[in-house]
């Protein structure tokens, strides 16, 4: 089965996805923007058939089976319902959504259209997070009880970039710490409790934030990540019989070592010749629709929605709020001191009292 996909956005990582997943075999049919200028320069310089000038056209079309969702964080809910109401099948870029109900809202009405869904966490698809998977299940470094990873990036400071515009869901969290937070569930599974501390930036983003998660039996994950500063991009996995270390920039091919107990090294690898990055998780999504079955592997769209209420909560202490929080109370007024940790209603999620 060949599945034709249609690409709605036609911004930078638009082109590093489709320069990918075009390498790596998938058929790209049409692209849409909201000017049929950029969806036909877009399309020229890729070669797709077919541009729209507006994302209703091009989900509207009969031969795009599969919709890739490469617009600003602010619109990723919005552009997957589009899709998932014209009975396509839906790749939206990380994160995911701005919140966590925004997260449920897409996953119920998929599941109720029958289609797929899932967050392009491309990171979890590449052949080294299956490895580092495996040696994990094979016990090789024991009972994995502590993460840490950091992600910092210098990107632009321009206050009017889409980066720093709380109205386009800027900040560091949903851009960069995304990868951390989504690294640890994978590894350590869904936390029991968020603790999170950051700096906010004069329109009201976080600039930086730790946050330090406590996951079933007492493993913990320690994760900082940033938006105005560079930093080693490093990560490792604590087991109580020895460790993993993965180099810069650890979500991407890499080189990465097993360690044992005493920190010698015990075997290393290296994925940097590792190619088409982005192509193993549209290949996976296109295994998800051939199968019929919408739910589970890499990246479970039940997952996704835990790591946006992990995010949301992060954000409520941090005091980081979208417009997309609504009159609620998930997160504290952009600038506004937080009222400290606590639990998230239905999510599971419990956080510790706040310290005085």
């Amino acid at each position: 089965m060949t599945v034709r996909w249609g690409v709605i956005g036609t911004g930078g990582i638009a082109h590093s996805f489709v320069r990918d997943c075009t390498a790596a075999g998938v058929a790209f049919v049409a692209v849409g923007s909201r000017t049929p200028e950029r969806a036909e320069a877009f399309a020229a310089e890729h070669g797709i058939p077919r541009a729209y000038g507006s994302y209703e056209d091009l989900v509207a079309a009969d031969d795009v089976d599969a919709v890739y969702v490469a617009t600003p964080h602010s619109r990723h809910a919005e552009d997957a319902l589009l899709a998932v109401a014209a009975g396509k099948h839906v790749l939206v870029e990380k994160a995911f959504t701005i919140t966590a109900a925004e997260a449920r809202r897409v996953v119920d009405a998929a599941r109720r259209a029958d289609v797929a869904v899932m967050e392009a966490m491309w990171t979890r698809f590449l052949p080294q997070s299956a490895m580092i998977r495996q040696v994990i299940a094979e016990g090789r470094i024991g009972r994995p009880r502590v993460v840490e990873a950091t992600h910092h990036q210098a990107l632009p400071s321009d206050p009017t970039h889409r980066l720093n515009d709380p109205a386009l869901g800027g900040g560091a969290i949903l851009d960069l710490g995304v990868y951390p937070i989504s690294f640890a569930v994978d590894v350590l599974g869904v936390p029991t409790a968020v603790t999170a501390a950051g700096t906010l930036s004069d329109q009201g983003v976080d600039t930086q934030m730790g946050v330090v998660l406590t996951h079933g039996g007492g493993a913990q994950s320690m994760l900082h990540f940033g938006l105005d500063l560079r930093s080693p991009n490093t990560a490792s996995i604590i087991g109580e019989d020895g460790r993993i270390d993965l180099d810069a920039t650890w979500y991407t091919p890499t080189t990465w070592r097993i360690r044992d107990r005493d920190g010698v090294v015990v075997e290393e690898f290296d994925g940097r010749e590792e190619l088409a990055g982005y192509g193993h998780e549209a290949r996976a999504f296109e295994a998800m629709i051939a199968s019929g079955m919408h739910e589970g592997g890499p990246m479970d769209p039940e997952e996704t929605v835990a790591i946006m209420t992990v995010m949301d909560e992060a954000r409520r202490q941090v005091g980081v709020r979208y417009a997309a929080d609504g009159d609620g109370d998930t997160a504290a007024p952009s600038g506004a001191p937080a009222d400290g940790a606590r639990s998230v209603p239905g999510s599971g999620l419990e956080a510790p009292p706040a310290v005085p």
